[in-house]
């Protein structure tokens, strides 16, 4: 097997808008549910400032582009085109990422910008969020005016960053506790707001490309019960198929209608819905990876949390379905995250087989404590035995018949962690600050930034 990778492939690293800009309120930005959200622990560091990178993305894209990448994928705040999420536009924040593109451009890096990422304005919110039909309205609007402005440099797009994640951990990434109804029907609000994506992207940017992002992570059966194996075909349907069916089928799976029916959930559709379903597919799929999910069967209701401990791949449990369960034959890292790169591997088979589109990673990484040494110095061997064994698992799928275009991983830089603040690092960039002091946000290249340098430039894993 070779060691190289295709010429043409899509070296990257991914950022968030609101894990890194910081300037919260600043230049006529509006908040978002990410600047209110309430916090059960303020020992960390907030999205305020974050690692500033809004003031210091000159300095972090020159420190990407000495590093080689070829993509890089960030997220455009919709708080600072549309401070109220709609009317009218914020001239200020529009001319900033149009100097960021033109600044990505200028070092042949190619821009890979999502549409939304977690952080849906406050004022939108305030009408009720996802959960009514008018904030579809106003992310369509949104979306044309991105495409409007940007379309004539920026040709890749993603559509709305992990809606799975964003349903299912919805505590965790909002803050708040959605009930099942209204979570389905923010779900088909969610994915027609994608379709509407598709759909304005093809027609207004010539050669424009546009992908969902979803977080996949194939689900394993605990074990070879066949409950078990019914736990994990009902949750690896409603945790990863059903949102990419919806994507690139147009519909919804047959798996997923039985638990929506099983729940006695309905879904208000209007009536341009199954057209825009129907018709409107995206080019090909980006697709974050940490780690794959097993589970099994509940079969009593007390004692439901028991054994469930990593809030990645476990966190998992619903009566009558499915619960987390601890995989023995993964490791962990040291923030009680499974490993699982062989899953990589059969992850991207499973997605290619069932859709058989273009696939780039745009988030895969390992969050750890990383200290700066006296002398300026990172030493993360632990992450680049990470990213080596993923990145050779990609190696493997390309191998294997499946058409990866590109790896992106998370992150960039350092940011911000919504549950361990700027202690919890992924970045390729560490950035000087700790939770409560700011100090000068100075950027340090860290061991894994020279590894994937030199990655980069061979086009192939060391030998």
């Amino acid at each position: 097997m070779t060691q190289t990778f295709p010429e043409n492939f899509l070296w990257g690293a991914s950022i968030s808008a609101h894990q890194t800009e910081g300037a919260y309120n600043s230049d006529g930005k509006g908040l978002s549910v990410q600047d209110t959200r309430q916090r059960d622990n303020h020992d960390i560091a907030d999205f305020t400032v974050a690692v500033d990178h809004y003031h210091h993305y000159k300095e972090d894209i020159r420190l990407l582009a000495e590093m080689g990448i070829k993509v890089f994928r960030f997220s455009i705040a919709w708080t600072r085109i549309f401070p109220n999420g709609r009317g009218d536009i914020n001239q200020k924040g529009l001319q900033h990422y149009s100097d960021v593109i033109d600044e990505l451009l200028n070092y042949d890096i190619q821009p890979y910008i999502t549409l939304n990422h977690f952080d849906l304005p406050q004022a939108l919110e305030d009408e009720g969020g996802w959960s009514v039909r008018s904030t579809v309205d106003a992310f369509k609007i949104y979306a044309e005016t991105l495409f409007e402005a940007y379309g004539d440099r920026v040709k890749h797009w993603l559509t709305i960053n992990e809606p799975n994640i964003m349903l299912l951990v919805d505590k965790k990434i909002l803050g708040k506790e959605i009930p099942l109804q209204e979570k389905y029907q923010q779900f088909h609000h969610l994915m027609i707001a994608e379709k509407y994506a598709f759909k304005r992207c093809h027609e207004l940017i010539e050669g424009g490309q546009i992908g969902p992002v979803p977080n996949i992570s194939l689900v394993y059966p605990a074990t070879s019960k066949p409950i078990d194996n019914q736990a994990a075909l009902y949750f690896n349907s409603v945790r990863n198929w059903a949102y990419l069916d919806f994507s690139c089928f147009g519909r919804y799976n047959a798996v997923f209608k039985d638990y929506l029916n099983r729940n006695n959930i309905t879904i208000d559709f209007a009536p341009e819905d199954t057209e825009l379903m129907e018709n409107n597919f995206p080019d090909f799929i980006a697709m974050n990876f940490y780690t794959t999910v097993t589970v099994e069967k509940p079969t009593e209701k007390e004692g439901m949390a028991n054994g469930i401990s990593d809030q990645q791949s476990e966190d998992i449990m619903e009566w009558g379905f499915y619960k987390g369960f601890t995989n023995p034959y993964l490791k962990k890292n040291e923030f009680n995250w499974t490993i699982d790169p062989d899953g990589l591997k059969t992850t991207l088979q499973t997605l290619y087989d069932r859709y058989h589109l273009p696939i780039i990673i745009t988030e895969n990484g390992l969050g750890a404590k990383d200290e700066l040494t006296a002398d300026g110095k990172i030493h993360d061997a632990y992450r680049i035995n990470y990213l080596e064994q993923h990145i050779d698992q990609c190696l493997q799928a390309i191998e294997a018949g499946v058409d990866l275009i590109g790896y992106s991983p998370w992150s960039a830089i350092d940011l911000i962690s919504v549950h361990e603040g700027i202690s919890k690092r992924y970045g390729f960039i560490f950035v000087d600050r700790t939770e409560h002091d700011e100090k000068e946000l100075a950027r340090y290249k860290k061991d894994s930034f020279y590894w994937y340098q030199s990655l980069i430039k061979t086009n192939q894993l060391p030998s």
